[in-house]
């Protein structure tokens, strides 16, 4: 799945621009558990039955905020990703 159809899929059904805030506060809420998955060390990619608290729920977590935050703002992930990479070439000499 590419990174702008996760943001579509997350649209369909978790969009709501008035509580901003609210998915902000749930990213920075996911961070924390996953600093905590990973303090505990529960890496590797888990099966269903070891999913819960681990690094990889924890960051797929994250993940869908930051998606959530970017549709709420009119921000196309994939696009920012194509634009930063151009800013690092440059800032990094890559």
């Amino acid at each position: 799945m590419k990174l702008s159809e996760l943001q579509s899929h997350i649209k369909e059904f978790d969009y709501a621009p008035e509580q901003s805030e609210h998915y902000f506060l749930k990213l920075i809420e996911e961070v924390g558990e996953l600093s905590e998955s990973i303090r505990k060390g529960k890496r590797g990619q888990p099966t269903l039955d070891e999913l819960k608290g681990s690094i990889a729920e924890e960051l797929y977590d994250v993940l869908y905020y930051v998606c959530a935050l970017a549709n709420i703002h009119d921000v196309n992930l994939e696009k920012t990703h194509e634009l930063k990479e151009v800013l690092n070439k440059v800032k990094y000499n890559r």
